[in-house]
């Protein structure tokens, strides 16, 4: 059979026509395997970035830039953005639940003696066994009410273990204490427990005692014989502030040699400029002597152990040592209970552990020209403002730390409510004596949030149960 060229030509035509519809297809094919390919890979890279660390590490950057400024230090610090860090505008605190005890009046000590130190009339389970919490203890007298609940506040935005506060203070501090930690956000409330105790004290003449230096601050003196079910504890001064976390503190208990029951940080890093090293009238302990406004105690140790001391030849309790160490340096004492102190552990050098100076940083560390390297190169750990600088203008860069904090509202974020308005707040301060070194004060704040932001945007995800 013959077949026409015109035939074979439209044959040709319409195979041709075939041919090309199945090319077609198949790019389709091939560019929307292409497109879902580059789609996974982004979508990969992109999961994974999101589980990189919001923050890359900061050495001297602080502060936001600022025309105008006129100081050198602050013209080289840049600012970073919430975008920048990864970091939402609203972060909602969520913290595991721990019951609240509060003990009023003289029957304040045998209540919390018959609760157990994770709540009342519940069972411990294993998030809530006693060493999961930490024990903290002030005394308040006066109009320190704001200040205690500003270093309480302080104590709870950064650390990780729950906390039992031990609050010693006046009849008329109690009712507004219980006010103050009550109007907290639920979510914060459920992170601590408190117990409020009378100003007590187990030998000697109360008033004296009460009034042995700043109102009530021997009280510190007694603890080991108060809170005898306590086994641990730390005792800070109503103007301290956390800057990182209590838990890092606290471990500095596991450091403790077996003859070691107490620890704080020296008065002083240069001999020549201390006070114990130039004016003491007594002994005291080490070069320059230690600071008694940060002091972690063992306190189980401290009850069963017998001291040796300049009266008798045999060694004294703690509790039967107070009171004639007292009356024999009374005439030569200036600090008080802090004197006392440092005599004991003269005498017993063995049983204290020192701890570094940025554990306990004090205006005496930068007022006379910056002499803690430890804070230096790490950042402040704890402020210690005494002198009364959180409430006047001698130290500008300590009224800063301790304004923001006590401002900042529980449940907003940490960075935009606390880290922003601190940075800025320090570009005023950065001409004086403390101020001049700003990582001194911010590196630990920074540090602790990013802790903090860490902890709650990680996620372990569990295997779905079977």
């Amino acid at each position: 059979m013959r077949i026409h060229r015109h035939e074979r030509g439209i044959l040709c035509s319409s195979k041709s026509s075939e041919q090309f519809s199945t090319m077609r297809i198949h790019c389709k094919i091939v560019v929307i395997v292409v497109c879902l390919g580059v789609f996974l890979l982004l979508y990969f890279f992109g999961g994974n970035a999101a589980d990189d660390p919001p923050l890359k590490e900061v050495e001297d950057n602080y502060f936001p830039k600022f025309s105008g400024l006129r100081n050198n230090i602050a013209s080289k610090l840049t600012k970073k953005t919430l975008d920048e860090l990864h970091i939402p505008h609203k972060q909602p605190l969520t913290y595991r639940k721990v019951s609240k005890v509060s003990s009023r009046g003289g029957n304040a000590i045998a209540k919390s003696r018959q609760r157990s130190d994770m709540g009342v009339g519940r069972p411990a389970s294993k998030r809530t066994r006693a060493e999961e919490v930490m024990h903290l203890a002030v005394v308040a007298c006066g109009n320190r009410l704001d200040e205690t609940l500003t270093m309480v506040k302080s104590a709870l935005l950064f650390s990780i273990k729950s906390i039992k506060f031990h609050i010693f203070a006046e009849d008329p501090l109690t009712s507004q204490f219980e006010k103050g930690l009550s109007q907290w956000p639920h979510a914060i409330t459920n992170k601590f427990q408190y117990s409020i105790y009378p100003i007590t004290f187990s030998v000697g003449n109360a008033e004296e005692w009460k009034k042995l230096f700043k109102p009530c601050a021997a009280q510190r003196l007694f603890l080991p014989v108060i809170l005898k079910d306590v086994d641990s504890l730390l005792y800070v001064d109503t103007d301290v502030l956390f800057l990182r976390p209590m838990d890092d503190m606290w471990s500095f208990l596991k450091a403790f040699n077996s003859t070691q029951l107490a620890a704080m940080a020296p008065e002083h890093e240069i001999p020549k400029i201390g006070w114990y090293s130039r004016f003491a009238r007594h002994p005291f302990y080490g070069v320059t002597g230690v600071n008694s406004g940060v002091m972690l105690m063992n306190l189980t140790r401290i009850r069963n152990t017998l001291f040796k001391n300049s009266m008798i030849t045999s060694g004294l309790s703690w509790e039967d040592l107070l009171h004639p160490l007292y009356q024999k340096y009374k005439n030569h004492i200036t600090w008080g209970d802090q004197d006392l102190l440092n005599i004991i552990f003269h005498y017993n050098s063995e049983c204290l552990y020192t701890f570094p100076c940025q554990w306990n940083y004090r205006p005496d560390h930068c007022m006379y020209g910056s002499n803690c390297k430890g804070a230096e190169e790490e950042g402040v750990s704890i402020l210690h403002g005494n002198r009364g600088v959180y409430h006047d203008d001698k130290q500008p860069a300590f009224k800063v730390v301790y304004d923001a904090i006590h401002e900042y509202p529980f449940e907003d974020n940490l960075f935009q409510s606390l880290f922003y308005p601190l940075q800025t707040k320090f570009l005023d301060t950065v001409n004086t004596l403390c101020g001049r070194i700003p990582q001194v004060f911010l590196k630990q704040v920074e540090k602790s949030m990013r802790t903090v932001y860490e902890k709650k945007v990680v996620r372990h995800v569990r295997p779905p149960p079977k």
